[in-house]
């Protein structure tokens, strides 16, 4: 594999760049951190940008380099993913939907074309993307998914933006993507026959070099039908209801820009390296999955586990995206039932990474064991009953005011 850490244009290292780790702690990152001779290498297939001056701020995110980098005509983002976990193909994928957005009046990061008019950039083992930085403050850049917003008011104006990216989503056609590692996407427990749901796993793995090779020294049939199947069963009778959609699958709030003063509000939707063709139900799934459940906490968290569920922020982003874009009963009946599933498909894609590319022993059992089946087992525990009886009452309501509107 090339490597393009070297000196840049000052005669200095590579930054040393920590990035987040698997747990609370940063580590060092996996990928060298980007250059200032790279991306001004890279700048010139983008002469509308002209010069870069200086880089001035590199991400934590583990699985890509990126940074700001100032030029000639303002700042821009620049993004590096090693070729195998996204090809130019599949990053234009995003770039399309990204578009779409934009067009249907959603503030999205504004994806650079390239003089070939390509918006995406393949060199060696590197795939690049370069977009205009977005309108807000990045005030969550360094924290990690996981993590709660810092009050209702924002977990409101993430819950309202969310609601009409959804909107704004509507018409766009294009297949689910096909990516092999760092995927978020429901298609595997998106069947109504348990068997069916089965094969589809299986199928998935033998795709997946790297995933069969990791899980042939697991029993994950068996894993599968003791831990996911019974949730399985809980949401096949209302898989007919949810509408297929294109959604952001991330969208957790370091993946948004903030105004920088009055009310809370979001300005810019950033990081669609996971959309994909799923459904609204499942993208607020994540969004519920990615910032109201404290998970990195929960190994030092034997005892009220409720406390790590930030249900006043869950109801605030709730009720704002309802407020917008109102569920339909058949969607908000299936949130408590996908919740427990939503985070699978990215934990086994995740798994093929760490096992295929990073090559790590304990980020793979990490993957397998903690976010696989463990984040789904623990909505058996006591707290994860709790969320989920939370979610099964506001669906009552929601039901009973569809069937009464009168009374509300």
């Amino acid at each position: 594999m090339s490597d393009p850490r070297q000196d840049d244009a000052t005669g200095q290292a590579t930054p040393a760049v920590m990035s987040h780790g698997m747990g609370l702690d940063a580590v060092a990152s996996s990928w060298p951190a980007l250059t200032l001779d790279e991306v001004a290498r890279l700048l010139r297939h983008y002469p509308q940008v002209g010069a870069v001056t200086h880089l001035n701020w590199h991400s934590p995110r583990p699985f890509s380099s990126a940074c700001v980098a100032d030029t000639e005509s303002g700042p821009v983002f620049v993004k590096r993913l090693l070729r195998a976990i996204r090809t130019a193909d599949e990053l234009m994928d995003e770039h399309r939907f990204m578009l779409h957005l934009r067009q249907h009046g959603m503030a999205v990061s504004e994806v650079l074309q390239a003089s070939d008019g390509s918006t995406a950039h393949a060199d060696g083992d590197w795939t690049y993307e370069v977009q205009r930085v977005g309108k807000g403050v990045d005030r969550y850049r360094d924290a990690t998914s996981w993590t709660p917003f810092v009050d209702t008011a924002d977990a409101a104006a993430a819950g309202s933006a969310l609601a009409r990216l959804h909107l704004a989503a509507r018409g766009y056609d294009a297949p689910a993507r096909n990516i092999e590692l760092l995927a978020s996407g429901f298609t595997l427990f998106n069947a109504k026959d348990p068997q069916e749901v089965l094969s589809r796993i299986g199928d998935y793995i033998q795709q997946r070099p790297a995933l069969a090779d990791y899980l042939a020294q697991r029993d994950w049939q068996q894993e599968v039908t003791r831990v996911l199947l019974p949730f399985h069963a809980r949401l096949s009778p209302m898989l007919r209801g949810l509408t297929p959609l294109w959604t952001h699958n991330d969208w957790h709030a370091s993946n948004l820009l903030w105004q920088a003063h009055g009310p809370a509000a979001v300005t810019t939707v950033l990081d669609f390296g996971l959309a994909d063709r799923t459904c609204a139900t499942y993208d607020l799934a994540i969004a519920v999955e990615r910032n109201l459940i404290g998970w990195l906490a929960l190994p030092s968290t034997a005892v009220n586990q409720r406390g790590l569920i930030h249900i006043d922020q869950l109801d605030a982003m709730l009720d704002a995206y309802e407020a917008v874009r109102p569920l339909s009963a058949p969607e908000a009946a299936a949130l408590p039932a996908l919740l427990p599933l939503a985070h699978t498909e990215f934990a086994l894609s995740e798994l093929a990474y760490f096992h295929g590319v990073q090559k790590s022993a304990e980020n793979s059992a990490l993957a397998y064991d903690n976010y696989f089946l463990g984040h789904a087992e623990w909505f058996n525990s006591d707290a994860g009953r709790y969320l989920l009886d939370h979610l099964q009452q506001r669906s009552n309501r929601n039901s009973d005011h569809k069937n009464n509107p009168q009374e509300s």
